[in-house]
């Protein structure tokens, strides 16, 4: 028995183990409940089934946990990502609505554009509260969460906007080799922020600065503009997974879109065991936290889990995910049970002890 574990001893310490042990549970239990949770059939030319369904759902939250990785990875922490996600979409939806022609290449990408814009702007301000203002991340994002909410309601005059335009709902609905066109767009951001981070120093300086800022510009390396950077892509991301929010209903709802995605993404990522104290960070670690919530919120609704007790259940789930995952919780069982089992040898020692 020590020997198998000691040849398991690698695998089960991988940061990763216990993500994907996890998602693989959670994905047999559904099979078990719903016989037909992994069938995969072709309509159309296209693949339809819940693992695809739950790939094509976990898109939005994938892009915006990606760069909430990063953020936390500095140290900081964004609350104002489902405000931009709503900002996003509310802009591409108003610009596309007024259009003469809502199905026109040129108007979407324009609507695109500007709401991008708009976004990069925003994810520039929070980065300036925090890196050069000095505002506490939790405070400065605060503010943009509390204000953009205002700002997405007042640009959707308090209404849903609703569009008709296919280019765009493309972005959510659309398909590319047989499979959604989400997945791509999220997978094509991980990959990229990947390259830009594993593949150059780009990732070991934000980790130097989560570890110690301090530290870090003493060695030389510009703290505030690695920090106003992660603030910036963490807006992108959202933005982009705001056009796949409001695309998948071809409308805008400056109050419902994006609502509470924050903090989705947040648990996603320490699920996929980067730590909130920054530092190390793990992008595949979010990637399957993401999926990990989307497999969740799925079985939530497919066991018929009243509204009223699913984000407790869902919250029991997590805790119970974030527990099992941790170094010391598992040390601390380990030895709890040793002591409640005491093995041959001592229980031989107990036995030569004890008087004739």
């Amino acid at each position: 028995m020590n020997a198998v574990a000691d040849r398991l001893r690698p695998l089960t310490g991988h940061r990763l183990f216990w993500p994907v042990l996890v998602l693989v549970v959670m994905i047999l239990a559904n099979a078990v409940h719903r016989p037909g949770f992994l069938a995969i059939e072709v309509k159309n030319g296209h693949l339809y089934g819940s693992l695809v369904d739950i790939l094509r759902l976990s898109a939005p939250l994938m892009l915006v946990a990606l760069g909430m990785t990063l953020v936390i990875a500095t140290g900081g922490i964004d609350l104002s990502v489902g405000s931009l996600c709503a900002i996003a979409g509310a802009i591409a939806c108003l610009h596309i609505s007024t259009a003469p022609d809502q199905n026109s290449p040129s108007t979407v990408l324009t609507a695109l554009a500007l709401a991008f814009g708009a976004a990069l702007v925003l994810g520039a301000w929070n980065g300036v509260l925090v890196a050069v203002i000095g505002i506490q991340p939790i405070i400065a994002t605060l503010i943009l969460m509390v204000a953009g909410r205002g700002l997405a309601q007042l640009i959707t005059e308090g209404q849903i906007i609703t569009i008709n335009s296919g280019p765009y709902r493309a972005i959510g609905l659309g398909h590319f080799l047989t499979l959604p066109l989400a997945i791509f767009t999220a997978l094509a951001a991980a990959l990229l922020i990947a390259a830009l981070t594993r593949r150059t120093a780009l990732g070991l300086i934000i980790e130097s600065v989560g570890g110690n800022a301090e530290a870090s510009r003493l060695a030389g390396i510009r703290s505030g503009r690695v920090i106003f950077l992660v603030y910036v892509v963490s807006a992108a991301c959202a933005a982009i997974a705001g056009f796949m929010m409001t695309a998948n209903v071809s409308s805008a709802d400056g109050n419902a879109a994006g609502l509470w995605v924050e903090l989705d993404a947040i648990l996603a990522v320490v699920i996929g065991g980067t730590s909130l104290a920054g530092g190390r960070f793990s992008l595949g670690g979010t990637v399957l936290g993401a999926l990990i919530i989307q497999t969740l919120t799925t079985s939530v609704y497919a066991m018929n889990i009243s509204p009223q007790t699913a984000l407790l259940f869902k919250a029991v789930v997590v805790i119970a995910v974030c527990l099992i995952q941790s170094p010391a919780f598992r040390a601390r069982f380990r030895r709890r049970r040793g002591a409640a089992t005491p093995g041959p040898a001592a229980a031989r020692r107990e036995k030569e002890q004890v008087p004739a």
